[in-house]
């Protein structure tokens, strides 16, 4: 389905806001109540909206380290990374995973309390995992550009 110029600011409202009410998201929008709500709903069931969360503050839940972690493998299985993909989905402080081209196999976004606890986790987890022969980690001095949603290209 296509996307109007509506759609598009409906999107762009309830992913800066997604506590926004049906009425000032409306009002943002320039509808009236029921055909917003109409529409919203109709980018819900196609999947355009996958959820809606809270954004927590890393600072009130004393999360001090945020890493990313570059892991390789020593050997390229796809059993191997099937298994250490679903194992890396039950770890909660890995807060991100990608597949990745170039020297490495995958990208962890990694958080800790501090370097310490980041360096517990290296030991006794992440090198433990299937396939995991090596891991560079990069670790964040400040962060410039938090994650504000997906642009509508």
């Amino acid at each position: 389905m296509k996307l109007d110029k509506t759609d598009r600011a409906i999107l762009m409202k309830i992913q800066s806001d997604g506590r926004a009410t049906n009425a000032s998201l409306a009002d943002a929008v320039g509808l009236s109540e029921t055909p917003c709500a109409r529409r919203l709903k109709r980018l819900e069931s196609e999947g355009y909206i996958e959820s809606y969360q809270a954004v927590l503050s890393r600072s009130a839940l004393q999360i001090g380290v945020v890493a990313f972690a570059l892991v390789r493998f020593g050997v390229h299985d796809r059993k191997l990374s099937d298994q250490f993909e679903r194992e890396i989905q039950a770890i909660p402080r890995i807060v991100s995973c990608h597949n990745i081209s170039g020297s490495a196999d995958y990208l962890l976004q990694v958080v800790a309390k501090d370097l310490e606890d980041y360096g517990v986790f290296m030991r006794d987890v992440l090198r433990a995992l299937p396939g995991v022969t090596a891991v560079e980690s990069v670790l964040s001095l400040r962060e410039v550009k938090r994650h504000s949603g997906l642009p509508l290209l």
